[in-house]
């Protein structure tokens, strides 16, 4: 089964036009329609225009995520080149798509120390923190605290972690936040003397909200499984999809990250019972189900479930049986090995 989806995923590629006009036309359409937010909705109707630019700053996130898989095009300063002006401020192009490739190592994923996205911790590593930010931690490991913290949190810990790459001579790091500079240098004085937005208002509500709905998306992408394969989820269908560029069907993405994004629900739709399989049953029907369990209740816990001590030369994952019923709700047994065709 997993080979065929190998076959499916380099069809789809081989066959894929040297410019994806649907991306290049949505890449347009959100950056013509941040300025026109910004410079026409703003004056009148300023709270409209504000979370207005939050929804379009989500999708220019999404679209990020799109360009640092190799479209629109094949060129990857084409696609740096359409996509890299900062409008949400905070995360160079070059940085997000060096450490977003290195998630899909799909052997590593939820590892706190191989996986960038990972939101679990060593108990090591967490007994070590002050008790007001395991407080914090708890709490961003509920759908509601994502949306409100993960912003705050994301964006702390990632600028920190950066600010220490170049202090330690980084040159790749260095580079690219000297390339975002020079976005920022056009993005900041049009948002403050052209849209007249005040840049702490902007940041206070269009940045953070943009980065709160991608935490929805974000949230329970992945969990530990024994099995990478189980480690990813699938949002079968959700009004949010479109604004997640489709990335609800995450495991379908894992699977066929040079596959774009509008061809995802066909590929998926076409052998929804295999992916299902694939990923033993970690799926939801739509971001309302994820919410109604886990708004206030973690789904997992902070510190990683095997990863209990310091890491070693060569470790790897301790098997563990951990399955998911089709809707996400409690556990049901796992075949020892995946169904054939």
């Amino acid at each position: 089964m997993i080979e065929s989806m190998a076959r499916i995923a380099g069809k789809r590629r081989s066959g894929a036009p040297v410019i994806e006009w649907p991306t290049v036309g949505l890449i347009a359409a959100t950056y013509a329609s941040w300025a026109g937010a910004a410079f026409f909705l703003w004056p009148a109707y300023p709270v409209v225009s504000l979370l207005v630019l939050g929804v379009l700053l989500a999708m220019q996130s999404s679209l990020m995520h799109e360009a640092a898989h190799g479209h629109p095009t094949r060129k990857l300063w084409i696609n740096e080149a359409l996509i890299g002006l900062p409008i949400g401020l905070v995360y160079p192009f070059r940085r997000f798509r060096a450490l977003h490739l290195r998630h899909h190592a799909d052997e590593s994923l939820t590892d706190p120390f191989d996986d960038p996205e990972s939101y679990y911790r060593a108990l090591w590593q967490y007994r070590e923190l002050p008790a007001a930010l395991k407080t914090l931690l708890a709490v961003n490991n509920t759908m509601a605290g994502r949306f409100v913290l993960g912003p705050v949190l994301g964006t702390a810990g990632f600028l920190l972690s950066e600010a220490k790459l170049i202090a330690d001579g980084d040159r790749a790091a260095r580079k690219a936040w000297l390339l975002h500079a020079a976005g920022l240098a056009i993005v900041l004085p049009t948002i403050v003397f052209v849209f007249a937005i005040p840049l702490w208002l902007y940041i206070l509500v269009p940045v953070w909200l943009g980065q709160s709905f991608i935490s929805m998306r974000t949230f329970a992408e992945h969990q530990w499984s024994e099995r990478p394969d189980g480690r990813t989820i699938i949002v079968e269908r959700s009004p949010l999809a479109f604004l997640f560029l489709n990335n609800n069907l995450h495991l379908v993405h894992h699977k066929s990250p040079t596959v774009a994004w509008y061809r995802l629900p066909k590929l998926f739709a076409e052998r929804r019972e295999e992916w299902i399989a694939m990923n033993r049953g970690y799926v939801f029907p739509n971001y309302l189900a994820l919410m109604k369990e886990f708004a206030f209740r973690a789904k997992e816990p902070v510190v990683h479930p095997v990863l209990r001590r310091a890491p070693e030369a060569g470790r790897a994952f301790k098997p563990r049986v951990r399955g998911r019923s089709v809707h996400g709700l409690g556990t049901v047994p796992v075949p020892a090995e995946p169904p054939k065709e």
